[in-house]
């Protein structure tokens, strides 16, 4: 597995062996071990699988309480895929990283507690799996606005069309008045 770090101190970009053959492949998506030796010491309590029709973006979220680490792949299809700075003191606050994951490449994207996270899906449909460090806690929830101008998120929107949104992005808040983690 290759670590790779971002702008973004604590994001990294990784990259596992892929053994293919005619048959298909096998990949190692996660060992405790590995991670451990690269200085990932991590403790996941939940993981989820969503699937999402071309041109959805689902974020950008996180939470104020029970502050999610994230290790997140596509398993099929290909999204944009997007992490933003909340921690108050960090010197990149309110920056953005922003990789094209796809099931081909198998690359996955470690967001630590302390950002915002959200993806675009580019294909025509995308399988989207992540393991989680805290339990999901709704009441603390925030979504950015997906298009907050502060942010300028370059996003790959299909045809320029806007993305499709759930009801709680629609309603997502400007990054200025976002709360900030530590």
């Amino acid at each position: 597995m290759q670590f790779e770090p971002t702008p973004l101190p604590g994001v990294y970009l990784l990259t596992p062996r892929v053994f293919g053959d005619e048959r298909g492949f096998f990949v190692e998506s996660w060992n405790a071990a590995v991670f451990r030796d690269a200085g990932f010491d991590l403790h996941f309590v939940q993981d989820n699988h969503s699937r999402s029709a071309q041109g959805t973006l689902r974020g950008l979220h996180y939470q104020t309480r029970h502050t999610q680490g994230k290790l997140v792949r596509v398993t099929a299809g290909s999204v944009f895929d997007v992490a933003v700075d909340l921690r108050r003191d960090s010197p990149t606050l309110g920056q953005c990283y922003g990789v094209t994951l796809d099931a081909i490449a198998q690359q996955m994207l470690w967001v630590p507690p302390g950002f915002a996270h959200g993806f675009y899906v580019t294909s025509e449909s995308a399988d989207f799996q992540y393991k989680c460090t805290d339990r999901y806690d709704p009441d603390n929830e925030v979504s950015i606005a997906w298009n907050d101008p502060d942010l300028n998120i370059d996003w790959p929107l299909v045809d320029g069309r806007d993305p499709s949104l759930s009801q709680k992005d629609q309603a997502g808040m400007a990054f200025r008045d976002a709360p900030r983690l530590p």
